[in-house]
């Protein structure tokens, strides 16, 4: 499995639009050859160099297997259109809050994972609720990493 973004290629810095010093809204994304018995999707967002600990900048669940990228600006909802839901990131707001370290250069992780089956959780969940769900279900993951410093 792979993921992309138009937005910027691996390692590469993302572009100001989608930190806190732009607009701050979600840069697309687009992934392929997923497994076959792929029944949904979850995405974590985080960045591991924050000075008190990785910090979660998006959590989004249960995309649709049908499914195989995210628009520029999802919409900072508890539930999307198509039944994805998001839980809270640690800026506490649903959705995607983006890059805006306080220092130098932090790595951005977007982690995609192809589950077994839907989730039985509600939005608002944690990166940590979302990941001890998913734990058993994972079928594959793929990563983007992008850079970004003020």
């Amino acid at each position: 499995m792979k993921l992309t973004s138009n937005a910027f290629k691996q390692e590469e810095m993302i572009p100001e639009k989608y930190t806190c010093d732009g607009k701050n809204v979600s840069p697309s994304l687009k992934w392929e050859n997923a497994p076959e018995n792929t029944k949904s999707f979850a995405l974590i967002c985080d960045d591991p160099d924050a000075p008190a600990g990785t910090w979660v900048h998006w959590v989004i669940f249960n995309i649709p297997a049908d499914v195989d990228s995210l628009e520029e600006n999802v919409t900072q909802v508890q539930e999307l259109a198509n039944g994805a839901r998001q839980g809270i990131n640690d800026f506490h707001k649903f959705g995607y809050g983006g890059p805006c370290p306080p220092g130098e250069e932090h790595r951005y992780f977007f982690k995609l994972y192809a589950l077994d089956k839907m989730l039985n959780l509600k939005a608002g969940v944690t990166k940590s609720e979302l990941e001890k769900a998913m734990d058993k279900d994972i079928l594959e993951k793929a990563e983007l990493i992008g850079n970004y410093a003020r």
